[in-house]
């Protein structure tokens, strides 16, 4: 018998292997095996078996060494065919994916947690979460495809839910898998998991995954161990064939959708893999995108619905439109009277405050008075951000990261920078207002820029926690996957600035995101209040 190979190192040629007899009934089309190539020894994946080759190979065809140590997942190569096919690929392709993530050296991404590191008491289920847990334990016991929605309101527990179906998936000797939009928030639920699930053996996917980490992972599956596996993208490639569930939490988020080729988008292959392994897979989210809704409504997807929160109680919301009359006499344009005198109110209390502005920098693009020049970069072809750091005045793309000094005078007339205006407001700026307005108050920011200096960010969550710091303002980095319990209010500014964002689901976006920011307030206490501020009065708001 022979094999027709391709290797998986990124070679495409196809190779001819002969099959020693041993080996003979333990091979099959997609299986990986060992090689030999000149003098060494090589991964490969059989493409064709073939009783006898072509008359015309008359060069010497060597023996192939043996079997590789592959996860034995009976639907797994089919799986990964269809993956391929939907994006114009060769099977080897993802094969080499992820054979080369398994070797790639971790990203340095420090964990930022709000969490203890002790283990929590055994949590009662409320009257909502028990129903969910009820009715997706039989279908891992005795699997079924099902995808189940969960929609549970900010704070209302769906980590508990989470909890239990891991556990009852390890009970009955299979793995589970949970996908977070982002590595951070993976990073965050296995700390918080390895704390609350002693018994389990837990296992982070991703690109902050050492190589260690990586190889002890693939020999548990190739021994058919029971894991969870939690990451982003590629924990939905991997081989298991014991996988017993998937849970995909916030599942509205856009950081399933790589933007690298093939710009695969890992929820819609989880759905994808759970039909073909015939589990079940539950999404999660506060605010469920309407393609999962409009599934539930004309395809047959169950839905659970939380509607109370685990502690705390829902903050009070009151709309504030800046270009209403009674709105014109206010100290600083992007701060009304409303907002100025509840920040007053909380600081007098001692309790904390969020901002939420979804600019980072310090103005959104810098133009000249005179000839109407602005800055743009010269890569993107975007106007370039204005950054204030240790007093330089830096412009800079938030694409490609490109920047330069902001000029002494206009590149194209040459007028003097004080005809270079600054228009916009990012959290920069809002920071130093803030300052200005509440000189007694600590106040720190929390964006791309704060949060890409690990330990720095991590300082200010901590202090942001033990009550060290009065206000956060930041962009959507807080929205999601931190618990403060000690805010009470949350200010938005410009609430409708997303709902100009050119993109077909703008408004369902700016509301998912509002929604998120929201449920910062009063997650552990009663008399939470937002304040959602924006130039001009739109449905969402309401």
């Amino acid at each position: 018998m022979y094999a027709q190979v391709l290797l998986l190192n990124g070679f495409d040629m196809p190779l001819w292997y002969k099959v020693p007899p041993h080996l003979a009934g333990s091979v099959h089309e997609g299986c990986v095996v060992h090689v030999p190539l000149q003098k060494r020894e090589e991964s490969a994946l059989i493409m064709v078996l073939a009783a006898t080759l072509d008359k015309s190979i008359t060069f010497t065809i060597r023996e192939m060494s043996g079997l590789g140590a592959f996860p034995n997942d009976t639907h797994y190569h089919d799986f990964i065919e269809k993956v391929a096919r939907y994006h114009c690929l060769q099977p080897l392709y993802f094969y080499q994916r992820i054979r080369h993530f398994f070797k790639e050296k971790q990203k340095e991404i420090e964990l930022t947690s709000t969490q203890t590191d002790e283990q929590v008491p055994l949590v009662t289920l409320t009257d909502e979460q028990q129903p969910i847990v009820d009715y997706v334990t039989p279908l891992i016991k005795n699997p079924a495809y099902a995808p189940i929605l969960i929609h549970g309101v900010t704070g209302s527990g769906k980590t508990e839910v989470y909890k239990r179906l891991i556990e009852q998936a390890v009970a009955h000797n299979k793995s589970a898998l949970l996908l977070l939009p982002e590595v951070t928030l993976a990073l965050q639920f296995e700390h918080l998991l390895r704390a609350q699930l002693p018994n389990v053996t837990i296992v982070g996917f991703h690109s902050a995954s050492k190589v260690t980490e990586k190889k002890q992972l693939w020999e548990r599956l190739v021994r058919q161990e029971s894991v969870l596996l939690i990451g982003v993208h590629l924990p939905i490639l991997l081989p298991i064939q014991n996988l017993g569930i998937i849970m995909v939490d916030e599942e509205h988020e856009h950081g399933f959708q790589e933007k690298k080729h093939p710009k695969m988008n890992s929820k819609e292959i989880a759905l994808w893999r759970a039909h073909h392994y015939n589990i079940p897979i539950v999404l999660g989210s506060a605010t469920p995108s309407l393609t999962s809704l409009y599934n539930v409504k004309r395809h047959g997807w169950k839905m659970f619905s939380i509607t109370k929160r685990f502690a705390g109680a829902f903050p009070e919301v009151q709309k504030v439109i800046l270009t209403e009359k009674g709105q014109r006499r206010r100290k600083v344009f992007w701060v009304s009277p409303q907002l100025e005198a509840a920040i007053k109110e909380r600081l007098a209390k001692k309790e904390q405050i969020i901002i939420f502005l979804n600019r980072r920098g310090y103005s959104f693009f810098v133009q000249c008075k005179s000839c109407g020049f602005i800055f743009e970069c010269k890569h993107c072809s975007v106007s370039l951000t204005l950054h204030v750091d240790t007093g330089q005045q830096l412009l800079r793309c938030h694409y490609c990261d490109f920047s330069q000094q902001l000029p002494p005078c206009c590149p194209g007339c040459k007028a003097p920078e004080r005809e270079l205006l600054k228009r916009g407001i990012g959290t920069q700026q809002m920071v130093q207002i803030f300052k200005e307005l509440f000189p007694a108050a600590v106040i720190e920011r929390a964006d791309m820029d704060s949060t890409s200096k690990k330990r720095s960010w991590q300082n200010t969550v901590a202090d942001f926690k033990a009550g060290k710091i009065d206000m956060l303002v930041g962009t959507q980095t807080i929205t999601k996957g931190y618990h403060f319990p000690k805010v009470t209010l949350v200010g938005v500014l410009w609430a409708d600035l997303n709902l100009h964002f050119p993109f077909y689901n703008a408004s369902e976006m700016t509301l998912q995101q509002l929604i998120q920011v929201a449920g910062r307030a009063g997650r552990q206490c009663a008399g939470g209040k937002v304040i959602v501020q924006a130039m001009h009065d739109h449905p969402v708001f309401n």
